[in-house]
């Protein structure tokens, strides 16, 4: 859309580069001593810039005709609010007087001096040049006034602030009265003289409203100046309501492009109803005719300084309308908004900033500076934060809307409504929606913004956000570190590892074979603690895991501390004055602040070190799932046992390849060998070790037994059977040879139990595949799998003899059995698995063992693809918009690309 400027052509008083108020500063006493500006000095450039209202041309009409000797009324009362448009109706009425060639006779109550002149003599010295016959201090009286205005006439005399001279006259003494007794008797007698005469007009201006009256005395005077008018006045309204569009925008502007004009208004309804946010009452056609004629300005921008700003008593009402309207425009000429809004007033000008300071008090000068206008303010900050929106400055221009919804001398609810914002930063490529998630931010932000009820306001109270600062200010260094160590130890459980917080000295670490969880801060090494326990040196160095602080995040968990500690401060200090509101608001966000507990600490501490070969090898555990809860020492475990750095189950062959070498190997020194040297095998506990122990036993893989007398006899108790394991001396694991089940003369390569019926080849081929599959589940490479049968059926062989199932085979020839085992594992389509394709639906807490499976499925296929379809439905609850953004924040951070996102 274009630019309101290339629609709506502002006054080159408006558009210069730097802008005069003085022009909108009209005085009558001014123009009739000819030092006005032009715009009112000369009558060409005034009526060129006026709207002609309705009261405007009425008075103008009644006046004219009074002066012309058509009749007419001869007394008219001007009695407008401040600012109302009355001098600017006197100066009309002076330059319409001038045009018809009558004497004119300017009165201003504010420009003369009452102890040095009297009304009645300055109208002598501007009829005839002199004061010849009303120089006295008592009022000259009718016969000598109508001379006066017989003499003249035509004759407009026009007394402006006749309340303000009277209070004035009060305080001069004539006689046993005052000058103001003689004004009335003045005022009286002119009066009764203008009405009297066919040419003589008399103009008064006095205020309508009893505010601006001064005190008690001038009250009285105001009445009895009224009762004297009263007998002959006509009270007119210069400028209506609905006439102020018009007024403004002829006196702004030389000339506006309605058909362009319709365009923009056109759009800018069509998203406000879209949007539904017209004005209560209003339907898109009512708006788009009062839009019309109130353009470049979006109508509640006038309605909000001529009703609320204008009912300040000290408000000139159009006039400072005028004034403050044409700063904005000022500038604004640069700018590319099309409409001007309450949230595109610069309140950061100097000039527009002191105009509205002169109502709010100076002291809202640091609160604009703190929550709108400074680089650092709140709302500056939320631009920064709502991404994607940065250029709308949607923090920003809230801001604005809401301080100038903020003010009224009275009668009406200071604040906005959602429905007043939105409309107020109407922006028709953006949706609205985006205000309310705004709207939150800035009460957790702003320090001097306020929500009661429905209405958003600014007030010179700080908020609660105000007092949380300050509370936060005086948090102690201590009182963080001492909430850090509690939150570490709500986020580290004691079921998995034994948990040791910030420990002193590496003698705090006992030296066992429990696996040890040590939570180090930033600063400290792990070497000393896994080298020494205290001053000996540390056997079961494989015990030990570390979580370390990864400093990028400290910050921002020592300022969710800080904030958490500051809103129990709040809570707890009892010579606040909350209200019930505001004490509720306290206790929620004790518990909103809380709900980040784990991860804030998460975040921070998400480094894991455990030892390997090559010292210690370094694990980041990433930024927390967000609302998930769970232990760090689960994730821990899980993430370790991920990366085959931590077994919750053994494979007996493992046992059997890596530490039968012998006949037979202490249990308990495997055990030992598990958590002493660096980058072993670590098991979750011992049992993990009993159970594959018994495994591998009852499969024949080796035996269990004891060593007996000294040095040494290695005896083996248990093959092929349950058996419970000690892993204490004298036990150990033995060879199969050495166990009294297998005689030397034949090896038995069957398990199972075979059909008793079926042909005994049959017989030798199932139990072959058997035998096949039992060491392809212990994770063997095929070349290893067949070489293990061909020693045992080479052993069997050499030994005379073959037996399966405990029966002989004669009638099997060496090359038949050879060839039976070339066709178990001869790799063709009827042998292998050549393709794997899984579906299945689980939960998440399953996710890290079906990576585990992923892992085990790699290690057979080069390509392997696995994607997670995954679906979150979450109901019975609710969320604010804020946390709702920032989980579509990990997401992105993920690089995780939504395929739907509902919300109600």
């Amino acid at each position: 859309m274009r630019p309101f400027v290339n629609i709506a052509e502002p006054h080159e008083d408006i558009m210069g580069e730097r802008l005069s108020l003085d022009v909108f500063a009209a005085n009558l006493w001014s123009v009739h001593k000819g030092e006005a500006p032009a715009e009112y000095q000369d009558p060409d450039v005034f009526f060129r810039k006026t709207y002609m209202t309705r009261g405007l041309r009425n008075i103008m009409d009644i006046v004219g005709d009074r002066l012309e000797g058509r009749g007419g009324d001869p007394v008219i009362q001007l009695q407008t609010p401040f600012g109302g448009g009355k001098t600017h109706t006197l100066i009309s009425l002076y330059h319409r007087a001038g045009d018809i060639g009558a004497s004119r006779v300017v009165l201003s109550g504010d420009a003369l001096d009452a102890s040095e002149t009297t009304l009645w003599a300055e109208m002598e010295r501007q009829l005839r040049g002199e004061v010849r016959e009303f120089s006295g201090m008592t009022s000259p009286g009718m016969d000598k006034i109508m001379g006066l205005l017989r003499e003249k006439q035509p004759v407009l005399i026009l007394m402006d602030e006749l309340l303000e001279y009277a209070v004035k006259a009060s305080g001069v003494t004539v006689g046993e009265s005052t000058l103001a007794g003689q004004l009335l008797a003045f005022m009286q007698e002119l009066s009764q003289a203008a009405s009297a005469l066919e040419r003589v007009s008399l103009v008064v201006t006095l205020p309508s409203s009893s505010l601006e009256h001064y005190d008690e005395a001038a009250e009285k005077l105001f009445h009895q100046l009224t009762k004297v008018l009263g007998r002959t006045e006509k009270i007119f309204t210069p400028v209506e309501d609905d006439e102020i569009y018009s007024v403004i925008r002829k006196r702004l502007f030389k000339r506006v492009d309605e058909s362009a004009a319709i365009d923009v208004i056109a759009e800018f309804t069509e998203k406000a109803e879209s949007e539904g946010i017209l004005p209560e009452g209003m339907n898109a056609a009512d708006y788009r005719e009062v839009f019309r004629k109130s353009y470049p300005f979006q109508p509640e921008v006038i309605d909000v300084l001529y009703e609320r700003w204008g009912s300040f008593p000290n408000f000139q009402r159009t006039r400072g309308v005028l004034r403050l309207l044409a700063m904005v425009v000022n500038r604004l000429i640069s700018s590319s908004t099309p409409v001007i809004r309450l949230s595109d007033f610069p309140l950061e000008s100097g000039n527009l900033k002191r105009e509205f300071l002169r109502f709010t008090g100076n002291n809202f000068d640091s609160i604009i500076a703190a929550d709108i206008t400074s680089p650092d303010a709140g709302a500056r900050i939320i631009d920064r934060e709502l991404r994607g929106y940065e250029p709308y400055m949607i923090g920003t221009r809230i801001a604005r809307s809401i301080f100038l919804y903020s003010f009224s001398g009275g009668g009406v609810r200071d604040g906005a409504t959602i429905r007043d914002i939105k409309m107020a930063c109407l922006e028709s490529e953006i949706p609205m929606s985006i205000i309310d998630g705004a709207l939150n931010m800035m009460i957790e932000r702003l320090f001097y913004i306020h929500k009661q009820v429905d209405l958003y306001y600014f007030s010179a109270e700080a908020n609660l956000n105000a007092i949380v600062l300050r509370k936060k200010e005086n948090i102690r260094d201590e009182d963080v570190r001492d909430e850090e160590r509690r939150l570490l130890g709500e986020i580290t459980g004691k079921k998995i590892f034994s948990v040791y917080i910030w420990p002193s000295s590496a003698s705090d670490v006992p030296d066992d074979m429990k696996l040890k969880l040590i939570v180090l801060e930033d600063a400290d090494d792990c070497t000393g603690f896994l080298e020494f326990k205290g001053e000996k040196p540390r056997v079961y160095k494989n015990t030990l895991i570390f979580l370390k602080a990864d400093d990028t995040h400290r910050y921002q968990l020592v300022e969710h501390i800080k904030t958490k500690l500051a809103w129990m401060a709040v809570e707890s200090d009892r010579q606040l004055s909350l209200t019930d509101e505001q004490k509720r608001e306290v206790r929620e966000k004790i518990k909103s602040v809380s709900a980040e507990d784990r991860e804030s600490i998460r975040n921070l501490y998400r480094m894991v070190f455990v030892p390997s070969r090559s010292g210690l090898e370094r694990i980041d555990l990433g930024m927390a799932s967000y609302g998930a809860d769970v232990k760090v020492d689960y994730e821990i475990k899980s993430r370790l046992i991920e990366e085959d750095k931590l077994l919750e189950s053994l494979d007996p062959v493992i046992i059997e390849r890596k530490y039968l070498q012998e006949d037979y190997i202490e249990t308990e020194r495997i055990l030992r060998s598990f958590h002493t040297t660096p980058g072993a095998m670590r098991i979750m506990s011992p049992s993990v070790l009993e159970e594959a122990i018994r495994k591998g036993v009852k499969r024949r893989l080796f035996g269990l037994g004891v060593l007996e007398g000294d040095p040494g006899d290695p005896k083996c108790r248990h093959i092929g059977e349950d058996c419970s394991v000690s892993l204490k001396p004298p036990e150990i694991i033995v060879n199969p040879k050495l166990c009294e089940e297998c005689p030397p003369d034949a090896i038995d390569i069957g398990v199972g139990e075979l059909e008793k019926r079926a042909r005994m080849k049959m017989a030798t081929i199932e139990i072959l595949r058997e035998y096949t599959e039992k060491y392809r589940g212990m994770g063997c490479e095929p070349e290893i799998v067949k070489e293990k049968l061909r020693e045992v059926i080479d052993e069997g062989i050499q030994k005379g003899k073959l037996r399966v199932d405990g029966k002989d085979m004669p009638d099997f020839t060496e090359g038949e059995v050879l060839q039976l085992v070339e066709d178990e594992l001869v790799e063709d389509e009827n042998g292998h698995i050549k393709w794997i394709e899984l579906e299945f639906t689980t939960a998440l807490e399953n996710m890290s063992n079906i990576i585990r499976i992923k892992r085990t499925i790699s290690e057979d296929f080069s390509d392997v693809d696995a994607v997670a379809e995954i679906r979150i439905v979450a109901r019975d609850g609710e969320m604010d918009d804020t946390k709702y953004e920032r989980i579509l924040e990990t997401f992105e951070q993920l690089g995780i690309d939504l395929k739907k996102k509902v919300r109600r």
